[in-house]
């Protein structure tokens, strides 16, 4: 019992070091994990070794690679580009529009890289008279919808965790999940932050945000003196305007290259083969498969290849590998056991999955979401291994939970929406997602446990 409490201190010490010191998580995680292995849990360093998770390895490097030649071909924004000139102006879509767009960069296998919408979201949102804080909530939850993915790392990582520890989480029923509850998530903000008037009055465009009109609706024959110097000082002006515009205006669209097609028909290969092999009740290997389609792009394009092997987030794979490694040991001392005990003594299991899913949404609010899910997956086992929950309804609850805080500005998702309006609606953005995010820790828990964890108890 002392061994078992002693290592579950050093491991929440390690998160804690980690965070304050800056220190890169996977690599003090492993150095952790073989010292408590070794010294205090008796284990060999094979043994300790053995708990690095090369499946999620092979996952994550495939996946990373894959879209990182997309992105570097010019596929991703190419596809940007002609879901923004379909939306037009029609304010009251575009919200659902980045939600959308977001959802699908974000399932490329980066969440994070669904950031690169807000550059381009907001000011839209700008020159349509929308809620900046509608627009960042939108992104925000396109980025954690899509962040669940059988695609992306956290889809990768919730059920590549359940799935090695013997729990059967569909990974396209927890994309299904985290893309429902956000997309309520983003109707409730529509609704709160001034969707309604989009949708009862026509589009408003912000002068300042669009080019205008020049001398349109003036007379053009000015009467005095004064006014025709005026007049020839403001014809100058919106005559330069006008040649610096055209010589910033982007070139005409070329056709998309051999790469890019590829690009696309792989990605469309990779969604179907996806489906095709769970619907046949198997588990699909999604790591391989972008490593297959991957070599057919980088045999068309072998620079584009070799240049996309430097963006493969090995920083992620050290840290979910390090973290997996740790929980190995725990396991090993007899912690995770001592845990589930102790949740035992809760008396309701319900009220047990409620406070584990609690902890996560509170944690990931100020902290990595996806080191959350790597170590509490793990930890929930002893809730579900006594079969009055669901296992799959627990991890997927607790998985969707730890990512809808990211939008807190606490978090990189909510800071870079601040980062990205005007300086004079930083302090009123930073207020709105503080407390967005911060109710999420609650309404999270509350409403997934509500819909998933709790008709599975009956």
């Amino acid at each position: 019992m002392e061994v078992s409490f002693a290592a579950i201190l050093i491991f929440v010490a390690v998160f804690v070091v980690a965070t304050l010191r800056k220190v890169h998580l996977g690599v003090i995680m492993l150095a952790a994990a073989a010292g408590v292995g070794i010294w205090m849990g008796g284990m060999g360093l094979d043994e300790v070794i053995d708990g690095f998770p090369v499946s999620l390895l092979i996952l994550l490097a495939g996946v990373t690679y894959f879209f990182a030649i997309a992105q570097a071909n010019g596929t991703v924004d190419r596809l940007i580009d002609a879901v923004i000139a379909r939306v037009g102006d029609r304010a009251a879509v575009l919200p659902f529009a980045m939600f959308a767009l977001t959802t699908g960069i974000a399932a490329m296998g980066a969440p994070l890289a669904g950031l690169v919408m807000l550059p381009i979201a907001m000011p839209l949102a700008k020159k349509y008279g929308i809620d900046r804080a509608l627009m960042g909530l939108a992104v925000g939850s396109g980025i954690s919808a899509g962040g669940f993915a059988p695609t992306s790392l956290f889809g990768i990582v919730t059920y590549g965790t359940a799935h090695s520890v013997g729990i059967p989480l569909n990974p396209l029923v927890l994309f299904a999940i985290a893309l429902a509850f956000n997309l309520v998530l983003t109707v409730a903000a529509f609704f709160m932050f001034g969707g309604l008037r989009l949708l009862r009055s026509a589009p408003r465009i912000d002068p300042d945000a669009t080019p205008r009109p020049g001398l349109a609706g003036k007379s053009p024959l000015p009467q005095h003196p004064f006014e025709k110097e005026q007049f020839a000082a403001r014809s100058q002006s919106v005559t330069t305007a006008l040649l610096e515009r055209e010589a910033q205006a982007p070139a005409p669209k070329t056709r998309m290259s051999v790469a890019q097609i590829a690009t696309i028909l792989c990605m469309v290969g990779l969604v179907v083969s996806v489906i095709v092999v769970a619907m046949m009740g198997m588990d699909p290997d999604i790591g391989i498969l972008c490593f297959v389609f991957a070599t057919v792009l980088a045999l068309i394009d072998p620079q584009t290849g070799k240049g996309a092997v430097a963006k493969i987030d090995w920083s992620t794979i050290l840290m979910v590998g390090g973290i997996i490694t740790f929980v190995g040991v725990l396991q090993h001392v007899g912690a995770v056991d001592m845990l589930g005990e102790t949740a035992s003594q809760i008396g309701a299991p319900l009220i047990a999955a409620f406070v584990i899913c609690f902890i996560g949404a509170l944690v990931s609010a100020f902290a990595s979401t996806t080191g959350m899910l790597a170590a509490l997956v793990p930890l929930a086992i002893p809730l579900v291994s006594g079969g009055d929950l669901a296992g799959w309804a627990v991890i997927a609850a607790l998985g969707v939970c730890s990512s809808i805080v990211d939008v807190s500005p606490f978090s990189t998702v909510g800071a870079t929406v601040v980062a990205t309006v005007d300086e004079v609606e930083r302090p009123r953005i930073t207020n709105i997602l503080t407390k967005w995010g911060l109710s999420m820790v609650l309404v999270g828990p509350l409403m997934l446990i509500g819909t998933l964890v709790l008709p599975s108890a009956f």
